[in-house]
């Protein structure tokens, strides 16, 4: 007698396996153009949020530093519902600079416009208190195929004199309006902003004028 073997099982259990893998890949696709190049877009006038007008000295902003992951043009996403430990790059989809590039640029300009005199390390001088970024998390992050934020760490440091003023962690995790790489560059955009601002009024605590 021969035995019949009933394969339909088998074919739903790979298919439903097929299917969980497309929706993995789907869920933080690049809806974009092929090699379509992403920066922070051009500042608004001023902070979103008013601010009062800064009491600062004149200060150094250094340009950020972090991982190696952060110093390339490459956009970096996780699905942390699915495999947080694995960070993925969009394929289709760029920074137009280094988001380290990014942030340092976008915290000057946004310093500047609260009022603070922001100059390079080319322009230190004695006494000129120095700012030092240090960037630890920059993602687009998935928290289900339907939900997702920019998540931004860092880590800023005063220096005045050659010693350490202050130190600080900034973290903003800031909703994406979609789930692609351009939701991920709005979200990313927006929280960077919302770092300066906390970021200047941080500053604004210490005692920088060496009094």
């Amino acid at each position: 007698m021969r035995t019949t073997v009933n394969l339909r099982p088998y074919r739903l259990a790979v298919a439903a396996t097929v299917a969980g893998a497309a929706l993995l890949a789907g869920c933080a696709s690049n809806k974009g153009a092929p090699n379509t190049i992403y920066d922070f877009g051009a500042p608004s006038a001023q902070l979103s949020t008013p601010v009062q007008p800064a009491s600062l000295p004149p200060i150094v902003v250094m340009d950020a530093t972090g991982g190696a992951v952060l110093d390339n043009e490459r956009m970096v996403y996780r699905l942390n519902y699915a495999d947080p430990l694995q960070a993925r790059t969009y394929a289709g989809s760029r920074w137009s600079g280094t988001p380290l590039d990014l942030v340092t640029r976008r915290l000057k300009v946004r310093l500047a416009q609260a009022g603070v005199t922001v100059l390079s390390a080319t322009d230190a001088a004695n006494r000129v208190p120095i700012l030092r970024i240090e960037v630890d998390d920059f993602v687009h992050a998935f928290s289900s195929t339907s939900a997702s934020e920019g998540q931004i760490l860092l880590r800023a440091s005063v220096l005045a004199d050659h010693r350490l003023v202050a130190q600080k962690s900034f973290a903003h995790n800031a909703p994406a309006p979609t789930q692609d790489a351009a939701g991920g560059v709005a979200a990313l955009a927006a929280g960077t902003d919302r770092i300066a601002l906390d970021l200047k009024n941080w500053l604004s605590t210490l005692d920088l004028q060496g009094k």
